[in-house]
């Protein structure tokens, strides 16, 4: 499957995320806890290039445990901090902790020459439908960024003020132009591009050949099905034990596959990392 979507507006992003990053004292990314690699932007690692990171560990319920662990173990360098994050319990004081621990040698250097330096600045970045407004949202503990279950929500940056000591720069979520194949279905699993160009009975083959590749008891304990294996076959009976059915019982195959999608991002397949370590 040849995917790619880069709308104009993204250009437009990552043109002002350049032009803002003097704004900030250090950049918060949001990735998505089951495709850590493919949900790291490299353009934003060029474009915000020098600036201290705290990496939010996203969707890490989502995300088989132990690959969790390995993947943060893997990621943590000395200008980047790793925090596990569960937007379904948010933990606000744990994104200040985790800024201040990050940006303490900055902060000592202004009270060293008798400066306030105020509350620190963060640009908070990621790819589309990784999670940044429902973040932003529940550490604040207020409805203060728009959020859905589908990309391309937010549109323009915000300012946010989380507490005294932390402001958040919200931006929208941005892709590249040209990602690898394995890269791009990564994506479209996980719903980082629109599904309104996917074909989503390709893309649902697809997750079940990965699904398979992983456990082959994942969609036979979901779906009380007899998976031998075969995508298509096992979509056939997906559709049938769900009811999507036609007329004349043909299987309704755009039916079964937003079922599968959608019920895979939901997490009712179980924690389920699409990349490891």
């Amino acid at each position: 499957m040849n995917i790619n979507w880069y709308p104009g507006h993204m250009k437009k992003t990552i043109e002002d995320l350049e032009k803002k990053k003097g704004l900030v004292d250090f950049v918060i990314e949001i990735i998505d806890g089951r495709i850590p690699l493919s949900s790291r932007n490299p353009l934003l690692e060029k474009v915000l290039e020098g600036k201290k990171k705290l990496i939010i560990f996203n969707k890490s319920d989502l995300a088989d445990e132990k690959e969790n662990d390995k993947w943060i173990n893997f990621l943590i360098k000395d200008e980047v901090s790793v925090l596990k994050y569960n937007s379904q319990r948010p933990n606000p004081v744990s994104v200040t902790s985790y800024a201040e621990k990050l940006m303490a040698d900055e902060i000592k250097k202004y009270e060293s020459r008798g400066v306030n330096h105020g509350p620190l600045r963060a640009m908070v970045v990621g790819i589309p439908n990784v999670g940044k407004s429902t973040f932003i949202n529940g550490i604040i503990g207020k409805k203060s960024a728009k959020t859905g279950n589908r990309p391309g929500i937010t549109k323009t940056n915000q300012w946010i003020r989380l507490n005294e000591g932390l402001h958040l720069l919200d931006t929208p979520g941005v892709l590249w132009q040209k990602f690898p194949e394995d890269i791009g279905l990564n994506l479209a699993l996980t719903g980082s591009i629109k599904d309104e160009i996917m074909d989503r009975e390709s893309l649902s083959l697809k997750l079940i050949e990965k699904l398979n590749a992983i456990d082959k008891n994942i969609l036979i304990n979901r779906y009380k099905i007899e998976n031998n294996g075969k995508p298509l076959e096992v979509l056939d009976e997906i559709g049938r034990k769900r009811g999507a059915l036609l007329r004349g019982g043909l299987i309704d195959y755009e039916k079964t596959s937003g079922i599968l999608l959608d019920e895979f991002r939901k997490g009712l397949l179980g924690r389920i990392s699409l990349e490891t370590v």
